[in-house]
């Protein structure tokens, strides 16, 4: 059975700003659609999931689709969807009573903790409704970017349109952060920006021969730089740690301001 994509509702024009995104991805990657309503209280969400249901059926009439309702703490149930899910569908804002103000946090966490890639439903209509034929990913000095990049190629071969792939850097580290930086950071900054770069991209150009890839190697803040880069794209793709047994905010820095700032949706893809 093919896992599902999950949409997280809550009522809000952005959620279902969200549903019709996620009727377009799962059509595009030929996956069933699961919308998943999380509460706190005993709201009756009949009319929430209805209207929900009639969006997908008007814009995605083939894609399999279900439903739930669930009463539980809304992050916990999230990440608990998501540990069998293509991937996490959010919108960017909730209502502005308590249970959306619960909702913009849970946001951020399920970011954060998901097993499996989040996206984030942002921007104006023209980013939304893949009129650019761009995906953007950014490729940091860190970890590793292994996982976002494949899942920015896969993004932009099912979209048919190009990829983008953004690595900005710094200048090389004073003794002072030398001494004060982990193994990989010196690691990262012992090889050229271009050739970070291409040990990102290798083997996944080959792979996705029918992706037209675009590098760009900029030496200057990344979030000035992915921001620059998403203001003409569909999407854009972010890696962020999984530190187990680690509590607290896992993104970083430049996955936690695009999913503030970006101009278009925004996917968090756990490193592996």
């Amino acid at each position: 059975m093919t896992i599902p994509l999950v949409v997280g509702l809550d009522g809000s024009e952005a959620s279902l700003a969200a549903v019709d995104w996620a009727a377009g991805e799962a059509v595009r990657h030929g996956v069933p659609l699961h919308l998943v309503h999380v509460t706190t209280g005993d709201r009756d969400a009949s009319g929430l999931i209805g209207a929900a249901t009639e969006r997908v059926r008007q814009y995605a009439p083939t894609v399999p689709l279900s439903s739930e309702v669930l009463h539980a703490d809304p992050a916990t149930a999230l990440v608990g969807e998501g540990r069998d899910a293509f991937a996490l569908v959010l919108g960017s804002r909730g209502l502005g009573d308590l249970d959306a103000m619960l909702l913009g946090s849970v946001g951020l966490a399920v970011a954060a903790r998901a097993e499996c890639p989040v996206v984030v439903v942002r921007g104006a209509a023209e980013h939304r409704e893949t009129r650019f034929g761009s995906v953007v990913v950014g490729v940091e000095n860190g970890e590793g970017s292994g996982t976002a990049v494949a899942f920015a190629f896969r993004e932009a071969q099912v979209r048919h349109c190009g990829l983008v792939v953004v690595h900005a850097w710094t200048a090389p580290l004073d003794a002072h952060a030398t001494a004060q930086a982990p193994s990989w950071a010196l690691e990262a900054h012992r090889r050229p920006p271009a050739q970070v770069l291409d040990d990102a991209v290798r083997g996944l150009t080959e792979r996705y021969g029918d992706v037209q890839v675009t590098r760009r190697v900029i030496e200057g803040p990344a979030r000035r730089e992915l921001l620059d880069a998403a203001s003409g794209a569909d999407l854009l793709i972010v890696g962020a740690p999984r530190r187990h047994g680690h509590p607290g905010l896992q993104l970083g820095l430049i996955s936690h301001a695009m999913l503030h700032h970006a101009p278009c949706p925004v996917a968090v893809v756990p490193r592996t």
